[in-house]
């Protein structure tokens, strides 16, 4: 079976993926633990942005110097540049993919810029670089999302099955956007943003490839897996005290999985911002 053209044929990881996926093991239990060790590593690949921010944000925390001239933040809001500019230099990374990166900084500070302002969280430590209390490393963990959303979108070749008009889709986006400002002064809506996902998108299939065979999941599930995740790292953010939320100010506390609500409908915004740059593609 001929494999798909790989659509980052100019990135280094496209001659790393052609050699993974031209292997072929014995059949059976081997080919599927293959497939398996695949998926992560491609997984892996996507998240490698998120992943060293992560790095960053723990590392900083146990080992930077207390009273170092350069304060944390503004090294975190360095490190994340350079690595930003190391991926395009090297070519792991496509150009569009940095163009959702920098919409989605855009689109995370100003939200970062209203919610500190509102008391939802805080960043605790003094920094120069940073638009009144939010440090500006803040949007690369938003751009975090966006970047591991326009990766793997791309390295598993998504496809779609009973994909809704993507106007009423980006409509939803916009409304989903505002309740996050909007339900500090009026009601919460966003029993109301589920029930209409579940309704736009309860028939949606993602068709993905990992190896050899096309696989699939609903894409109403595969959201919640990767607000999951993010509130995983969301975790691992507030531990290094990164940044904190009232009830952590005198001592860390496990983040309350009713977040994740939230980030389920940050994860929608996302996936659409990205599909505005990466047009999402019928299965055929």
């Amino acid at each position: 079976m001929s494999l798909p053209p790989d659509r980052t044929e100019h990135t280094r990881f496209a001659a790393v993926r052609a050699r993974l996926e031209g292997f072929t093991p014995r059949p059976g239990w081997r080919a599927w633990l293959y497939e398996f060790l695949l998926f992560g590593f491609k997984q892996g690949w996507a998240c490698l942005f998120g992943g060293l921010m992560l790095a960053l944000l723990l590392g900083t925390h146990l080992f930077y110097p207390p009273h170092a001239e350069l304060a944390r933040y503004d090294f975190l809001t360095l490190a994340a540049v350079a690595i930003q500019v190391a991926m395009l230099a090297f070519r792991l990374e496509t150009l569009d993919e940095a163009k959702v990166i920098l919409a989605f900084h855009i689109v995370g500070t100003v939200m970062e810029l209203f919610k500190t302002s509102a008391g939802s969280w805080l960043y605790p430590e003094p920094s120069v670089l940073r638009i009144g209390g939010v440090p500006l490393f803040s949007g690369f963990m938003y751009a975090a999302v966006g970047s591991y959303l326009a990766r793997v979108s791309r390295i598993f070749d998504f496809r779609y099955s009973h994909y809704p008009n993507q106007a009423l889709a980006g409509v939803l986006a916009v409304a989903v956007y505002i309740n996050f400002f909007a339900h500090h002064w009026l009601s919460d809506i966003r029993l109301a943003l589920f029930a209409a996902l579940g309704l736009l998108f309860w028939r949606t299939r993602v068709w993905f490839r990992v190896w050899r065979v096309d696989r699939w999941m609903p894409l109403l599930l595969g959201w919640l897996l990767v607000a999951l995740f993010i509130w995983f790292a969301e975790n691992i953010g507030t531990f290094s005290r990164a940044w904190l939320y009232p009830s952590q100010q005198h001592g860390w506390a496990m983040v309350s999985p009713a977040k994740l609500g939230a980030w389920y409908l940050l994860m929608y915004i996302s996936f659409i911002l990205v599909a505005a740059v990466h047009r999402p593609q019928e299965k055929v």
